[in-house]
Formats: structure tokens, sequence, C-alpha cells
């Protein structure tokens, strides 16, 4: 019986450890896989997690894009991003509304900033000015190629 147990643990365990899910990001402690850069914004910040469940922390949704640009032939399950009316809550990337305001500076100069949807995205947009964008487009404003 023991024996049957132990088989099976070898058996499920590796999936376990393998499934894409966010991990909290510590503020103060963790780096950006991207520019080293300690992670402290707890409004900008962003994670990619790959299909095998290997995370990647960013100080900046700007490194998250280049890193995702410069690793094109990483298969990433989750792209998350901060919302920055909700300090570090991770959100979908591809769900949220970018604002590029110099009026909200990120860390990495790119006055980069995501809300949790369009609506929020246009009143930001009315209060801050700025160029506001999707998932998409931004992807192709921000990045090193």
């Amino acid at each position: 019986m023991y024996s049957r147990i132990i088989f099976i643990s070898f058996l499920v365990l590796p999936f376990l450890g393998c499934s894409p899910s966010p991990k909290a990001i510590e503020y103060g402690t963790d780096f950006c896989d991207y520019c080293r850069m300690t992670i402290v914004d707890q409004q900008h910040a962003a994670e990619l997690v790959t299909q095998k469940g290997k995370v990647y922390t960013f100080d900046a949704i700007e490194c998250m894009i280049q890193y995702k640009q410069d690793n094109a032939d990483t298969p990433f399950a989750l792209e998350l991003v901060n919302d920055y009316l909700e300090p570090g809550a991770l959100l979908d990337a591809a769900q949220c509304s970018y604002l590029v305001s110099p009026a909200i500076p990120s860390p990495m100069g790119a006055n980069l900033s995501a809300f949790a949807d369009q609506k929020i995205g246009l009143r930001m947009h009315r209060e801050h000015g700025g160029k506001l964008h999707s998932w998409q487009s931004i992807q192709s404003q921000i990045g090193s190629h």
C-alpha cells in the first residue's frame, strides 16, 4: 500500500510543480529579469510565466515587453502587469488598457502604466493626457526591435 502511494506521488509531483501560475512579487527583494534593478514600484511591476511554470519578474512593463521580444521563442502562458490604481494587483496584460503619459512616470522612463480596463484607461487619459493603447499596440510601440 505504501509503495503504491509513493509510486503515485512520483508520477503526480512533477506535474504539480510545473503548472503556470503567478508568483507574488517580493518588492524590495526581487530583481528585474531584464534590467536587474530591484523591484520596488508596486504600480508598474510586471511578470511573465512560461508554460513550464518558470516566473520572470520586471520592475516596469516596458522591461517585460523588451524581455518578451528578446525571447520571442519562449512560450509564455501568463503575461501579467500591475494595475496602477490597485498597487500590487497582477492582471492579465491582454485585458488591460495602457496609458503613456509624462504625468505618470514609470521606473524605466517610458511613462507607461496599466489599468484594469478600457473605461478606467479612458478616464485616466482624460485626467492625465498622453496616449492610450491596447496590449497589442503598446507592444509595437515599446521595445528594442
